[in-house]
């Protein structure tokens, strides 16, 4: 089935219970919004749409929440939003994910020092490798530290057993004048040392799950709007949700034969593509 092309988001509101969109590469480029993308939710709100700010980031919603109204993206725009470090904090509270209180945590983040996740859960956030229990990939500094430095800060960890939770699986990540690995990269070359790695966040299924149970929506009657065909667009398909490919964000650049090639290696094709979100 080939993928349907759209001008804007007019033509699909009111046909589902819900949007799940994507933050970063659809709304803002993490630092601008998107020409459109403040007009496009304004005009799903106004349409009765429901819209859920779905995201892989490790951060909790409220701090999303403020980042984005600092954009001119406030809370009035969209019904709430749901995080990779949102679900995993549930799940680490249901006791899916095996953490105890008092556990030594290195923190791998994007560089703010973000202890939400290991504050709540009551683990002690060491910079010491060699002392931790537990690893949390949060984030990445991808523009200032290579894959190498990485690799050689985990090794140690991964051959002594050690398990990482990765609350943000993007592989790439938006950075000024283009990307750079991101967090789920990380956890990748942690993997490949031998390390085991707790993934939280698109695409696998328990972010969907968690933000469908906060709504009280089914798969089937939602659309998840994204700019990765690896994460936005296999997830949904994964969940047995409809997708919407923008091209902004990470693929802004791809060409028809790279797009036809990201469909393929991921056996994911969206049920639209439209150029950015906008109405």
């Amino acid at each position: 089935m080939s993928s349907r092309a759209l001008a804007g988001v007019a033509a699909l509101a009111g046909r589902y219970d819900a949007l799940f969109v994507d933050q970063y590469g659809v709304l803002h480029d993490g630092a601008t919004p998107y020409p459109g993308a403040r007009d496009a939710l304004l005009r799903l709100r106004d349409a009765g749409q429901r819209v859920l700010l779905l995201s892989n980031s490790g951060r909790p919603g409220p701090y999303n929440a403020e980042r984005l109204a600092r954009l001119g993206l406030g809370p009035e725009l969209y019904e709430t939003i749901v995080t990779s470090g949102d679900t995993a904090l549930a799940l680490a509270r249901s006791g899916d994910i095996p953490v105890r209180r008092g556990m030594r945590c290195l923190l791998i983040d994007g560089g703010g020092h973000d202890t939400h996740f290991c504050d709540v859960l009551g683990l002690v956030v060491d910079a010491t490798p060699a002392r931790a229990d537990l690893v949390v990939i949060a984030g990445s500094q991808g523009g200032t530290l290579t894959e190498a430095q990485y690799r050689a800060m985990l090794a140690p960890l991964a051959r002594r057993g050690v398990y990482a939770v990765c609350t943000n699986p993007d592989r790439r990540m938006l950075v000024p004048g283009g990307t750079a690995f991101g967090a789920g990269r990380i956890a990748e070359l942690y993997e490949e040392e031998g390390g085991r790695v707790v993934w939280i966040g698109k695409p696998h299924r328990a972010i969907y799950t968690h933000a469908a149970r906060i709504c009280d929506v089914r798969p089937e009657r939602v659309l998840c709007v994204g700019d990765s065909v690896e994460h936005d667009i296999a997830g949904a398909l994964g969940f047995g949700a409809d997708s919407a490919l923008v091209r902004t964000g990470i693929l802004a650049d791809a060409t028809p034969r790279e797009l036809e090639a990201a469909f393929v290696r991921y056996s994911a094709r969206p049920d639209y593509i439209l150029p950015g979100l906008a109405w």
